[in-house]
């Protein structure tokens, strides 16, 4: 096997194929990766929102910035070796910036990104008050990362807030424009319908044309694989399912602690200490140290 073939972008392109809709699981931190892919998913998703509310306790705002996201980036990726689409928000910069964040992705393991094309103060894709380049500046910004790949493999999906701004046609052309431009996927970002991404499917020429973001308390309603399969849509992304989900649970451990001075009544809840052990393999460790400390001691 070549080592282009081995590449994580490789590696999320068979993905691609062997899953219609790829489910694409996303995964704060490398513990999480690691609990995903035991359950058996085939790609993870590093969220932009993630990265800034869990890891610096901000708002999914722009103020993150590439550095941030590779450092949580090399977490995941040396945890797993599931291949990871990772959110890059608008780039981060000019043309130079994305080629550095390209080759940066690429060099930490990354197997896919999406960019969108709001402008650099963007906000969550399912907020009012969105804002959106032009469509000649997110076809430079596709062209600079097409151009810094090192990897031929790796996977650049174009993300459009447009449908809110400019309406479906005008979406639409916007996302065939950046697949021409050489993206390989469009993330058609707050469709309330099936049709809607059926229209993008249909309009755009491409082996995996639509991503759908299912994401929770969104503009999106939840459809199942089947639904987005019967539309055409070829992957699913779930970006924080289980950070909402943990977040809840967090909240409500602190809170009953608080209020009953301890937390046996929460232990049915809670993950034990076995499971964690066993998704960690702890005990290999232990008979790793208990092997070295036996040789240096003979």
């Amino acid at each position: 096997m070549s080592a282009n073939a081995a590449s994580a972008g490789a590696r999320f392109r068979q993905a691609l194929n062997e899953e219609s809709p790829l489910q694409v699981m996303g995964a704060i931190n490398a513990y999480t990766a690691m609990m995903a892919e035991r359950v058996g998913y085939k790609a993870l998703y590093l969220a932009g929102a993630g990265v800034a509310n869990a890891s610096y306790g901000l708002p999914d705002l722009g103020v993150t910035n590439l550095t941030d996201v590779l450092t949580d980036l090399r977490r995941v990726t040396d945890a797993t070796d599931l291949p990871v689409l990772v959110d890059v928000d608008t780039g981060f910069g000019g043309a130079f910036t994305i080629a550095r964040l390209v080759r940066g992705l690429i060099k930490d393991g990354a197997a896919a990104m999406h960019m969108e094309d709001q402008v650099q103060l963007k906000r969550c894709g399912h907020r009012p008050g969105k804002e959106i380049v032009t469509k000649q500046e997110m076809l430079d910004r596709i062209k600079a990362a097409v151009d810094a790949k090192t990897d031929p493999d790796f996977f650049i999906v174009a993300r459009t807030d447009a449908l809110a701004i400019e309406g479906l046609q005008g979406a639409v052309d916007r996302a065939s424009a950046y697949v021409e431009a050489g993206a390989d996927m469009v993330f058609a970002e707050a469709c309330t319908t099936l049709e809607e991404y059926k229209a993008f499917v249909e309009a755009i020429d491409s082996p995996h044309p639509v991503l759908a973001n299912i994401t929770e308390f969104s503009k999106t309603p939840n459809f199942t694989l089947d639904e987005l399969r019967s539309v055409g849509v070829s992957a699913a992304l779930y970006p924080l399912s289980a950070n909402r989900a943990m977040n809840a649970a967090a909240l409500k451990v602190y809170r009953h602690i608080r209020e009953h001075g301890g937390a046996k009544e929460l232990l049915d809840i809670m993950q034990t200490r076995e499971e964690l052990y066993d998704f960690l393999n702890y005990h290999d460790y232990e008979k790793k140290i208990d092997e070295l400390f036996q040789k240096q001691n003979s």
